[in-house]
């Protein structure tokens, strides 16, 4: 369950909400809303439909296909930049305003930019819109709560996402549009409340997400897709949503004409207020079952407990408790079903063969020994993702794959899912996912990703850093977790473990250097030594390594410090550039939990990603067959 944090999730919540809203209140009278389709779930998390009615909104639609009526005489589009050339083509003239909507909580520990293409507009079209909104939004809370005193990464673009926030705090100061009582003037002063800022970017580590999530919640992502805290089950898994006393004849209509839909599929909320999903959702899949089974026990023991009500007293207790219970019995069935859908997904042929290829490729093995079990899931039509998954991890744990057996793959690909996946395969190639090995030295040669040159740091090492930093852990324990390993059964996550040697270095020189190391121990620990003492491991990874200090007028940062007082525990902001999984953000939950009585983790990020995802930025869906 994430801890709290001091950053304050909610206010920002409440502050975009806020600006939707008081844009919606200005255009007076009814009013149909039109929105750009990636935008309809974020918007969401902000506000009920109901809301909006109350606000005048009578209907909604998505900015496509001129889907617009002229129902009412006011029509307000809700649209990213890149998109008001289409507004323009469907309005003619319109008025703008600007609605500055850049992180939206997903949970208090959780911003997320809800950009869902970043990965692929990012790394595959070297588009760098997400570069300036995550700087954008990352100033937003700089001017909210002061300056980062430190922003650490790794990465060539993370490195200019934290060169495009020092220049517009410099912009932002050159402007002189900065008073001492202007929520401004926060952004040219040191936090006393925020520790740091770290950076990763995603091209650091693209092996994690390529790997399949072992969590409940990443698993639940693997096989359904959660897409802004819900997700789409089939109702034969779930059973039917309960139905809502309607009030009148609309609603009795409306209930009727979803009725086919709903008997199929439900969205199913996946967030904290689902208290059971919050206990569940991080952990191991391997223990989730046996949990699930001590609750049930627990909530019949409790139903049982009516029957030793001996006075109305203690029959009125229960009765009060009656709906949390309801509640909590629908959330187990719920849950339940999943689970259940889930092992079956996890104990099928094709799960079983790409999780044992999986493993053996992270813990080092000669690669070439798997591709016997690759092939046969070619020849036996295993989904694409699913193969070129496996394909892409080769490459990048082992640098690239021997061109004959790249050209065999590729060759066996053609023919089992068609031609049109020409292009697919020279995406993942842009993509750097999949990559013929080029001599001895291929680790060592320049990648097209962060657009950086230099030699050392132009791919991750993982042979290296698989020592180096310890990412395999034989001794994981599932059950009470010791290690951020226990998020893939043994692996842990290049990118966490990177976050850790900032965090947590005398735990990372405990794991790697062993009693060696109790004295480098003493002498390093916390982020105001940024990398120290991890500078040849970091060598071994791809992009640029930085560590900048920002400070300002010292009086105004004593000041401040003395009024937030000195035994305040500061927030660590941690932005994945990229996107980042559903167990990386387990595993920095878990951090976030040892580290509780010293500070807060908020974890920010442009999109939730998975392999599946990074898959689907290359696939080509189009069939290239003659008509």
């Amino acid at each position: 369950m994430p801890p709290g944090v001091g950053l304050d999730a909610q206010e920002i919540k409440d502050h975009a909400r806020s600006d939707l809203l008081n844009l919606l209140e200005g255009v007076r009278g009814k009013k149909n809303l039109v929105l750009q389709k990636s935008l309809a779930g974020p918007i969401g998390l902000l506000v009920k439909f109901s809301t909006l009615q109350d606000y005048g909104v009578d209907k909604v639609f998505f900015l496509e296909n001129a889907n617009v009526d002229a129902s009412q005489k006011n029509v307000v589009f809700v649209a990213r930049g890149d998109e008001m050339v289409n507004v323009q083509a469907i309005a003619g003239d319109v008025n703008i305003s600007e609605f500055p909507l850049y992180f939206v909580p997903l949970e208090k520990d959780v911003l997320s930019l809800e950009l869902e293409n970043s990965f692929e507009q990012l790394y595959l079209y070297k588009d760098p819109t997400c570069l300036f909104l995550s700087a954008r939004a990352l100033m937003t809370l700089q001017q909210r709560h002061g300056l980062f005193p430190r922003i650490i990464g790794k990465g060539d673009y993370a490195r200019r996402v934290a060169d495009l926030l020092l220049r517009m705090r410099s912009e932002l100061a050159a402007s002189g549009d900065i008073t001492s009582s202007s929520p401004s003037a926060l952004g040219s002063t040191p936090s006393s409340s925020m520790e740091s800022l770290i950076i990763i970017d995603r091209g650091v580590d693209l092996v994690t997400p390529l790997l399949t999530q072992l969590t409940y919640e990443g698993l639940i992502d693997e096989m359904i897709g959660i897409q802004h805290n819900q997700a789409e089950v089939e109702s034969s898994i779930v059973g039917s949503a309960p139905t809502p006393p309607s009030s009148d004849a609309a609603s009795s209509n409306a209930a009727s004409a979803g009725k086919s839909s709903q008997a199929l599929s439900r969205k199913i909320p996946l967030d904290a207020t689902d208290k059971l999903y919050d206990q569940l959702r991080d952990c191991n899949f391997a223990i989730v079952g046996s949990t699930l089974n001590k609750i049930a026990r627990r909530l019949e023991s409790d139903y049982e407990s009516r029957h030793g009500a001996r006075s109305t007293a203690e029959l009125r207790e229960f009765v009060n408790k009656l709906p949390g219970y309801q509640a909590e019995q629908q959330s187990l069935r719920i849950h339940t079903g999943l689970a259940e859908e889930i092992m079956k997904y996890t104990r099928s042929d094709f799960f079983t063969a790409a999780l044992r290829i999986q493993q053996h490729l992270a813990a080092g093995a000669d690669p070439s020994a798997q591709h016997d079990a690759i092939d046969e899931l070619i020849s036996r039509a295993a989904p694409l993702p699913l193969v070129l998954r496996l394909l892409c991890l080769e490459s990048c744990i082992a640098g690239g794959l021997k061109a004959r057996d790249l050209e065999m793959f590729k060759r066996g690909i053609l023919h089992a899912y068609g031609y049109q996946h020409l292009v697919t395969l020279d995406a993942l190639e842009k993509l750097q996912l999949l990559q013929p090995r080029v001599g001895t030295n291929s680790l060592l040669l320049p990648a097209a990703i962060g657009g950086g040159g230099g030699v050392v740091g132009a791919r991750t090492d993982y042979g290296s850093l698989r020592h180096a930093l310890r990412l395999i852990f034989d001794d994981v324990n599932e059950q009470d977790p010791n290690d951020i390993s226990y998020v893939y059964s043994g692996y842990a996550p290049l990118s966490v473990r990177l976050v850790q040697c900032v965090l947590q270095k005398a735990y990372v020189l405990s794991i790697t250097k062993g009693s060696n190391a109790d004295g480098a121990s003493r002498a390093l620990s916390g982020p105001a030594l940024g990398w120290r003492g991890f500078e040849q491991a970091l060598s071994q990874a791809r992009g640029k390594t930085f560590d900048e200090t920002q400070r300002g007028e010292e009086k105004a940062a004593r000041a401040r410090m003395i009024l937030n007082g000195p035994g305040e525990r500061k927030t660590v902001v941690v932005f994945f550039l990229g996107g980042i999984t559903f167990t990386e953000i387990a595993a920095l939950r878990f951090i976030a939990k040892q580290e509780e009585a010293r500070r807060q983790i908020l974890i920010c990020t442009t999109s939730i990603i998975s392999g599946n995802r990074m898959m689907e930025a290359a696939i080509e869906r189009r069939s290239f067959v003659a008509s």
